[in-house]
């Protein structure tokens, strides 16, 4: 599950970074906490050069009350062990909530980095993830649809992350899955209201642990209504030292031939500062 996460780059580095305008009366300050129900920026397939705001929560089209859901299973109800080795199918396109969607609902949504939980202790014991060598911000994968009150007829336009397997760093903390982090080159294509299925499905892959990193914050990010900076200043040390993620990604890049170098850096990375 992703429920947390934060951005706090300012319009015109998104415009900059997307390609894309934002759209008029578009005002979004900024949140070290955007939890669900808060409206984010995202730029969708039918609009990709607009960066507009979204509700975190989807609805279906189809409900006939407001359900918000704000993740999106890539295997769907397969894996409901969360075997980290899990190669087979995805089922997020079967599932009735999310098959329309996955095939031509599909959007960015930028992050500066993400919070997740421990297993037991959730966000008791929040930790900040983030990609190393200050890349940010990046590309969650998203869905998204719009759902009409069936008395007001008022419309919510809301969206959710699309969740896999966690990656090695996930595991240490452990947690058993993450948000799909799209590869800049990929975003075009998940973009693409009419890419081919097969091409949408081979992305809903966990990012390499080597391009990220993280470290323990306060609990106090479990209230919605916390946003300050201090959210994020880390009360221990990094999930994995410089040494120890150079030597993962050397490994890595020995190991595939065809690995994606659109992150690559050996620099050292500082923790996420506004």
């Amino acid at each position: 599950m992703c429920g947390r996460y934060l951005l706090v780059q300012k319009v015109e580095v998104l415009e900059k970074r997307f390609q894309a305008e934002a759209t008029p009366g578009f005002v979004f300050e900024g949140s070290y906490n955007i939890a669900p129900g808060h409206m984010a920026p995202v730029i969708v397939g039918h609009h990709p050069h607009s960066v507009q705001l979204f509700r975190f929560g989807l609805t279906p089209f189809w409900a006939k009350k407001d359900m918000m859901l704000i993740n999106a299973r890539a295997e769907g109800d397969h894996n409901r062990e969360d075997d980290a080795s899990y190669k087979g199918a995805r089922g997020i396109i079967e599932k009735p909530s999310f098959r329309k969607a996955i095939r031509s609902q599909r959007c960015l949504i930028p992050a500066d980095a993400f919070i997740e939980g421990t297993i037991t202790e959730k966000f008791g014991k929040p930790f900040l993830i983030y990609l190393r060598n200050k890349v940010r911000p990046f590309a969650m994968a998203g869905i998204w649809d719009i759902w009409r009150h069936p008395e007001s007829g008022a419309e919510v336009l809301g969206f959710a992350i699309i969740t896999t397997v966690g990656n090695e760093l996930m595991r240490m903390l452990p947690h058993p899955r993450m948000p799909v982090i799209l590869d800049p080159r990929d975003e075009a294509v998940w973009l693409n209201p009419e890419a081919p299925l097969y091409k949408i499905t081979r992305l809903l892959n966990p990012l390499d642990s080597g391009l990220m990193n993280g470290y323990p914050i306060s609990p106090s990010v479990k209230s919605p209504y916390a946003s300050s900076q201090d959210l994020i200043k880390p009360t221990g040390n990094p999930l994995m030292t410089e040494a120890e993620v150079i030597v993962k990604r050397n490994i890595m890049l020995q190991g595939m031939g065809n690995y994606k170098q659109s992150f690559n850096d050996h620099n050292p990375e500082e923790p996420i500062k506004s």
